[in-house]
């Protein structure tokens, strides 16, 4: 039997907002024009619509849907964001699983954040959405590039341990839930667009107790806690083993704690003719 699909804590994920921001931000900054006015765009995996309000910022008048499996997730965002936005777009949001959702009508833009990650063959879904580009239109998406860092390979290590192993097998990702920069540039040129790609890590420097542990508790730990949430005496023994292991590679210094986090980023624009 596949483990149970994640349960998504909103307010954990948010609470490090900021720094998960900040490369939404930076694939936004080289997204060229849109061909269409008002815009039409789709983000896949909205999560809590914190970055999906961006859009209305950079394309006031645009119509955006944010889309996400997470009814959490979902909750969260129709709270905080959902209706008409200050430049006359309109910000809605709607259940899909990026595994399956193909656009219903062109769009000027698809954007994925942080998302791809957890669709395997995710690459194979690039033709139906290109296709669903207006000539011009551009799909753009950032994914984690550090499944080999401390943070996911000691995640691994401890689901591997005998006592767990049974329990946890399949929960968690590898480096191969990803391609690399050159990787997705050649896909993504073989369907006709003019690709961007690139990577960049980030060095956030994270404050309070156990900071690590408190970012991966919002993103790639939620399949663990998810497999033993009917089981907090299990849950407890492998967050106690966890922290600890974190606390060793990545040790607060005098200012915080530093915690090294590669990224990979891609622009495609589907050729106007």
């Amino acid at each position: 039997m596949p483990p149970a699909a994640p349960t998504w804590d909103p307010a954990q994920y948010l609470r490090h907002a900021g720094h998960r921001a900040r490369p939404f931000a930076d694939l936004l900054a080289r997204v060229p024009g849109l061909p269409g006015e008002p815009p039409r765009i789709a983000d896949l995996g909205c999560g809590p619509g914190n970055v999906t309000a961006l859009l209305a910022d950079r394309w006031p008048t645009a119509r955006i849907t944010g889309y996400d499996n997470a009814p959490e997730m979902l909750d969260r965002a129709r709270a905080d964001h959902e209706g008409p936005t200050p430049g006359g777009g309109r910000l809605d949001f709607a259940p899909a699983d990026a595994r399956t959702w193909t656009p219903g009508e062109p769009h000027d833009l698809i954007v994925s954040n942080a998302t791809l990650q957890w669709v395997p063959g995710h690459v194979e879904r690039f033709a139906d959405w290109v296709a669903g580009l207006k000539p011009g239109g551009v799909l753009a998406f950032q994914v984690p590039g550090n499944f080999d860092a401390p943070s996911h390979r000691l995640m691994r290590v401890l689901a591997d341990a005998p006592r767990r192993r049974d329990r946890l097998a399949g929960t968690l990702r590898h480096a191969d839930a990803v391609l690399g920069p050159a990787a997705y540039h050649e896909r993504l040129t073989a369907l006709g667009c003019t690709a961007d790609v690139w990577e960049t890590t980030y060095l956030h420097l994270l404050q309070g107790e156990d900071p690590v542990l408190d970012w991966v508790m919002g993103t790639g730990l939620r399949p663990v806690l998810t497999a033993l949430a009917g089981d907090p005496e299990a849950r407890e023994d492998f967050l106690a083993e966890y922290r600890q292991a974190l606390r060793e590679a990545y040790p607060a210094g005098p200012h915080g704690t530093l915690f090294p986090f590669r990224r990979i980023f891609a622009v495609a624009r589907r050729e106007s003719r």
